[in-house]
């Protein structure tokens, strides 16, 4: 089979950053399903391990996590799928991933694909559809409400691909009142077009931009990229006994100006619960079918904002220099061979 992978760690610019090889088409077992991919997105997960993760054991790595796309077979405990159904999913970071045109997934975290998606819109959202709903849901609990705070989330990043998805499932899942942060022309209108009720510029501090909403201070705040640059201000802004969620990987975050705050800090990792073989892995089966009810019901719609072209070395590596700009919205899809 086709696939784009790589021998060892370099920038992007380097010629063999990431190369075409061809492996063999691996074999089904146990929950395994196995997906022929017809579209993957990127998300900067796919540059970091690019950038820092040797291959270890295996002479090829292959990258990507999000994917969409028809199961070819089933291994012999699979009960939640059949050959021939369409599905979505984001796999798990110590198995071999998309970018190829087959690839094994536990069956307890793949979701039916969105009906009404073709399979490009459609590889655009798990990755950040389980991030976002876990950090708002499982991690941040946001249907307990902090008392005495504003009924009011705070999300920094909210052009981004999980930013993106995040939006619109607090608008289509809660009653919260949305604040995210934008600092271009056209990252300010996405936001915008995705239902935040207020967009504020991460461009310059924020917790004055909150109080001059009018609105109190937020009992939650989720920040999805550039924490270390924004935690003064989220301490500032937040309401006493809040919840702060993160997902990026600042080199050291203090925590302990939230104290006078009571305030609790959680991270996200959507990899946690296949990685760790967790007993609630199948919860993220049941999100993603959650998500594609909603994208069918109209309730939200695909991040994606670009497809970069069919899968191959040269086109995922113009794909991983732009998540590595900072400057991209939504999700970049690439789709078919």
């Amino acid at each position: 089979m086709r696939a784009v992978a790589y021998t060892t760690p370099q920038p992007i610019s380097a010629d063999t950053s990431l190369i075409d090889v061809d492996l063999p088409i691996p074999t089904a077992e146990g929950h395994d399903l196995l997906v022929e991919i017809k579209a993957i997105s990127v998300n900067p997960v796919d540059t970091k391990v690019r950038a820092g993760v040797a291959p270890g054991a295996v002479e090829f790595k292959v990258l990507g996590w999000d994917a969409a796309g028809v199961v070819k077979a089933i291994g012999p405990d699979v009960t939640l799928f059949e050959v021939g159904d369409e599905v979505f999913y984001a796999g798990v970071i110590n198995r071999t991933g998309s970018n190829a045109e087959f690839q094994l997934v536990d069956e307890r975290i793949v979701g039916r694909k969105p009906a009404s998606l073709d399979f490009p819109a459609a590889a655009a959202l798990p990755l950040t559809s389980i991030t976002a709903y876990e950090a708002l849901f499982d991690r941040l609990k946001v249907h307990d409400a902090v008392p005495g705070a504003a009924n009011a989330i705070l999300i920094i990043g909210g052009a981004g691909g999980v930013g993106s998805i995040a939006v619109q499932i607090a608008r289509a899942l809660t009653d919260l009142t949305v604040i995210a942060t934008a600092s271009r022309p056209e990252t300010t209108a996405w936001v915008k077009e995705l239902g935040a009720h207020h967009v504020i510029d991460h461009g310059q501090p924020l917790a004055p931009q909150i109080t001059a909403l009018g609105i109190g201070a937020p009992g939650f705040v989720f920040s999805t990229t550039n924490t270390t640059d924004h935690l003064q201000d989220i301490v500032e802004a937040i309401a006493p006994q809040g919840r702060f969620a993160l997902i990026d990987d600042p080199k050291t975050l203090d925590v302990v100006p939230f104290k006078r705050k009571a305030v609790s800090t959680h991270w996200e990792f959507m990899f946690t619960r296949p990685l760790f073989g967790t007993p609630d892995t199948i919860e993220q089966h049941k999100l993603l079918n959650k998500i594609a009810e909603l994208v069918d019901g109209g309730k939200i719609k695909t991040t994606l904002s670009a497809t970069v072209g069919t899968i191959n070395a040269a086109n995922l590596k113009q794909a991983h220099a732009m998540i590595e700009s900072g400057r991209t919205k939504g999700k970049l899809v690439l789709s078919g061979f």
